[in-house]
């Protein structure tokens, strides 16, 4: 797997991030649907320069002018409903692209740190030969990515996967480089070294569907 860490570079993409981490900054729930969106714009727009073009003729009132346009739309999955912001913010860029929702949370069966990841509902065209990109803003342990793959390809083999992340741990990163095929590709704004006792990513930010829509009855 290829992975694209965008901390690395000094860009505003940091700014957006530092902003969803700031516990002050957090608790304007707008404002962090607004980052996430913004997160997933450019990691959007930077992934698209990996994809492929042809050349198309466009007609213009005055002329015509040869245009790289894409081959293929992609396919945007977003995970809910956390995932929401981010996939706005590609679908604002992939306007023409087909959309596949998918859910997955963490059930804790014995109320207790352990858990296992539950995939309920399924919402997709055919994903065969497509390029699909998975949209989630936190990859923690991976485990739910690692899940949501493995249900979606009872719907087609992708040609490429391409995952979309805001922040995500190494060791969340290490487990999905054995889960996906070798030539999928990470776009991530931000990666931290550590998982907490429950699982969650540290410093991370946080739950980042509560911060984004209201905090939610546990299962």
């Amino acid at each position: 797997m290829i992975v694209h860490d965008f901390s690395k570079t000094k860009s505003i993409l940091n700014q957006f991030v530092g902003e969803l981490r700031d516990v002050v900054i957090q608790k304007d729930r707008m404002r962090f649907r607004k980052n996430l969106e913004r997160i997933g714009e450019i990691l959007g727009y930077e992934l698209s320069k990996t994809l492929e073009y042809q050349t198309v003729n466009i007609n213009s009132p005055l002329g015509i002018k040869p245009t790289e346009l894409l081959i293929q739309q992609p396919v945007l999955c977003t995970i809910l409903r956390a995932g929401l912001p981010l996939h706005q913010g590609m679908m604002n860029f992939f306007d023409q692209a087909e959309t596949t929702f998918v859910s997955a949370f963490r059930h804790h069966p014995n109320s207790n740190k352990e858990f296992e990841i539950v995939v309920e509902y399924l919402a997709t065209p055919s994903l065969q030969d497509k390029i699909l990109i998975i949209s989630d803003p936190m990859l923690a342990t991976g485990e739910s990515l690692a899940n949501v793959y493995e249900v979606l390809l009872s719907q087609g083999k992708p040609q490429k996967v391409h995952i979309v992340a805001a922040i995500g741990s190494k060791p969340g990163i290490e487990y999905i480089k054995t889960k996906l095929p070798e030539n999928s590709e990470l776009w991530i704004a931000s990666v931290d070294n550590e998982l907490n006792e429950n699982q969650y990513i540290v410093p991370g930010l946080g739950d980042a569907g509560d911060l984004a829509f209201g905090k939610k009855l546990s299962k």
